[in-house]
């Protein structure tokens, strides 16, 4: 039996991993991005697996696109069973010296957007008794990130809020997943304005990486509400959860200036 996920996101990256992976599944498709065009692209092609796609042009920091998702997501025709919160951007160098704006907006679409969409989907999934929900955070959530404290920020409560509300929703059949993939081969680098290309290939994962490990625990059902792609940067995850926090403010510091 098909079920339906809405991807945020899905014009490129991750978010386009997931749709494509999904499709592929058998999976019915809600593709949210601000990219109408390449969503009208993406759609031709995965409708040739056979499953029914929908294009939902969207800014999720603007509230008419954030509403219209929301109403789809309540939408009693057509509910979506897999929600994937992956939209999001980053930004890089001192906060002081940074376009406030942008910071802010950072906060909407990575906090305010995700919560609001979180929301909306979990309360029809309540009701149904089955559903989950896909929240992509990021292994800069398990420590604050000097030339990049914002995002790092907004990520920490990504991975706390969906930590949380797995708890809650414990029983219920809904389930919650923070994703926290370390360094991938997408465009959110190029964007973020990160220059990390030094960094040895080991330490980067592809996009297909990161997607398949985060379903495979999705179908393993009662899963790690934490996925960490990766063997690496689960050493990574472990080491900056067991050693003196001011230390590993100072060695990503030190990482990201050079």
């Amino acid at each position: 039996m098909s079920r339906r996920a809405l991807v945020t996101g899905a014009s490129g990256g991750i978010g386009e991993t997931f749709a494509r992976r999904l499709a592929a599944r058998g999976d019915d498709v809600v593709l949210v991005a601000r990219r109408q065009g390449r969503l009208q692209t993406l759609a031709g092609e995965l409708a040739a697996h056979g499953v029914d796609v929908e294009v939902l042009p969207a800014d999720l920091t603007a509230e008419e696109g954030l509403a219209a998702v929301e109403q789809r997501l309540r939408a009693s025709t057509g509910p979506v069973d897999l929600l994937v919160n992956n939209a999001g951007f980053g930004s890089n160098g001192p906060f002081a010296e940074l376009p406030l704006d942008r910071e802010l907006a950072m906060i909407d679409l990575n906090v305010v957007a995700l919560v609001r969409l979180t929301r909306a989907g979990l309360d029809t999934m309540l009701e149904r008794g089955a559903g989950a929900i896909v929240n992509v955070s990021s292994m800069a959530s398990f420590q604050a990130l000097p030339q990049t404290a914002t995002y790092a920020a907004t990520k920490a409560f990504v991975t706390s809020f969906t930590e949380a509300l797995a708890e809650e929703a414990r029983g219920s059949g809904v389930r919650l997943q923070a994703l926290c993939p370390g360094l991938t081969r997408t465009d959110f680098h190029t964007t973020a304005s990160w220059s990390l290309g030094w960094l040895p290939s080991a330490a980067w994962q592809s996009s297909e990486q990161v997607v398949d490990a985060s379903l495979a625990a999705l179908d393993r059902g009662r899963g790690r509400v934490v996925v960490v792609p990766g063997p690496l940067n689960r050493v990574a995850a472990t080491a900056s959860w067991l050693l003196p926090r001011g230390l590993v403010t100072r060695l990503v510091s030190a990482t990201v200036r050079r």
